[in-house]
């Protein structure tokens, strides 16, 4: 079985390492690079993974970049010299771009880019795949079924990759927004903090699923719930009236031409 090496220990990075384990493949087959010697230590015995510097991890096949986007170009000029032809680098570094990275490292070395988003970490996660200017079909699969552990894969131009850090990098923070909101108004409305945090949150879960493992639109998902004159209408009608739609098309171009920014750093 090919070998995976995963550079950066953190919270995503463990994830992913989690979620590769889970799938069913073996622990040889992972090395891990981090160089916090307790945290080290940490995912050895808590995943039965080697644990090794950057340089020595870097032979393996798919190597997955899991570092703070200004720590990228260090990672890369360290493991250069280790790296050879036919691997994938895989980088889940946001805004960093391929053309980036392939600047770093040799030209034999395709590279793949990634946005995922934290609810990976439930293995619910959602991320964005692009290729850059020398990944095959072939190393583009593998990045996506590397991603496919922690949840579902969508594979999209890398011109698109700011747009998706909009929507789905970002994403989990509006949700969780709405969720604050939703449970300060309740207590707003006489409920006991923990009732409307059960509410509130059970009735996203559930809207989510509805989204997500049935075939109806989130229009025709709405008027089902949205009677004429009733309650819901009532509440949606204030919603419109202080321009939630606008205001997340404000918000997301907003995000959109951040990460925009940060890749030009």
């Amino acid at each position: 079985m090919s070998q995976i090496a995963i550079l950066g220990g953190g919270v995503m990075g463990e994830a992913v390492l989690a979620g590769l384990l889970r799938s069913g493949r073996a622990a040889d087959t992972v090395l891990v690079g981090e160089k916090r010697a307790e945290r080290a230590a940490e995912l050895a015995e808590r995943h039965g993974v080697r644990v090794v510097d950057n340089v020595e991890a870097a032979v393996a096949d798919t190597v997955v970049l899991v570092v703070k986007p200004q720590d990228v170009p260090g990672v890369l000029d360290e493991i250069a010299p280790a790296l050879r032809d036919g691997q994938l680098v895989v980088s889940l570094a946001a805004g960093v771009t391929t053309d980036a990275i392939e600047a770093r490292v040799p030209s034999g070395v395709a590279v793949a880019r990634v946005m995922p988003n934290t609810p990976a970490l439930l293995g619910e996660g959602m991320a964005a795949v692009s290729p850059g200017s020398t990944c095959s079909e072939g190393q583009l699969a593998v990045a996506e079924e590397l991603m496919a552990v922690v949840g579902r894969v969508a594979r999209v131009p890398e011109a698109q990759q700011d747009a998706v850090t909009a929507v789905s990098g970002s994403g989990p923070a509006y949700v969780f927004l709405v969720a604050e909101a939703m449970i300060e108004a309740g207590v707003h409305l006489g409920l006991p903090r923990a009732t409307a945090h059960e509410l509130a949150v059970q009735t996203i879960v559930g809207a989510a699923t509805m989204l997500r493992d049935g075939e109806t639109h989130p229009t025709v998902l709405r008027e089902q719930v949205t009677s004429p004159g009733g309650t819901t209408a009532a509440a949606l009608g204030r919603l419109e009236h202080h321009g939630v739609r606008a205001a997340f098309l404000d918000a997301l171009a907003a995000a959109r031409d951040r990460s925009r920014e940060l890749a030009d750093d």
